[in-house]
């Protein structure tokens, strides 16, 4: 489970389940070996650019960009910001979260099931607070789901994709994705591009979208922890503003005598 260092530092309590190392490809790939058939897993993310040899930037130089750049014109999207090489070992998982730009993820070697909700599940899949290490994360373990903790999770409505080489799913800004490299399928290697959200609209239209809602949510929440600092606050104050004020009848007044 993927977890930010900084926001890490301020959480004492917090006990992260992954653990970073750096080395070399040859390295990784000896330790993918080690690992095979045991219970801990390894992961590997690069970002592709210059630094990591003269062959990736050749093959980056001759890829066909038209059908990438196609999309992002016809989606006014903004620049291309990255592009990650995930190597994957069978049945690792990436737990359901959201990103906060358009990725276009393809698909190289192997075969991963994408479990994927849109932003109008946000409150069916109790994200982390946004000060947590976690923060664009689902509390719910979808291999074994807390009802009682998280009852909306029951209804929570889903699409489902199985990619393989060649493949190429594309991955909204606020949608959820819950992602397995299927066992059984040996190691898998997916490339993404990541690019930023387009301009907003000149006007505001309303109703508003729910990837409007769930931006306006984040936010929100972060304007109030950056104030309050004390993420036990935030939640008071939330409380404060709506319990008991929103429930209201249609003519709360009393009729005139």
């Amino acid at each position: 489970m993927y977890f930010d260092d900084k926001k890490a530092s301020n959480q004492k309590e917090f006990s992260p389940k992954t653990r970073l190392m750096e080395m070399t490809i040859p390295e990784f790939v000896q330790l993918m070996e080690e690992k095979k058939g045991g219970t801990d897993k390894v992961y590997l993310q690069q970002a592709l650019n210059d630094s990591v040899g003269p062959s990736i930037v050749e093959d980056f130089v001759r890829f066909n960009w038209n059908w990438v750049t196609d999309y992002q014109k016809k989606n006014s999207w903004g620049p291309l910001t990255s592009n990650l090489l995930l190597v994957s070992m069978e049945g690792n998982v990436t737990p359901a979260h959201y990103d906060e730009q358009e990725n276009f993820f393809a698909q190289v070697k192997g075969y991963k099931r994408f479990i994927m909700f849109p932003p109008s599940q946000f409150d069916r899949l109790y994200p982390f607070p946004v000060h947590h290490p976690n923060d664009r994360q689902s509390q719910v373990n979808f291999d074994d789901p807390d009802f009682e903790r998280f009852p909306k999770f029951r209804n929570a409505k889903a699409v489902e994709a199985v990619v393989g080489p060649g493949d190429v799913i594309y991955i909204p800004m606020y949608w959820w994705h819950h992602v397995e490299s299927l066992l059984h399928g040996g190691v898998t290697v997916s490339v993404t591009f990541w690019f930023k959200a387009g301009a907003g609209p000149k006007q505001v239209e309303y109703p508003l979208t729910p990837q409007q809602k769930v931006s306006i949510t984040r936010n929100i929440e972060k304007m109030l922890f950056e104030v309050l600092k004390d993420p036990k606050e935030v939640a008071s104050l939330f409380h404060l503003i709506v319990d008991g004020r929103y429930d209201l009848p249609a003519d709360p007044m009393p009729p005139s005598s």
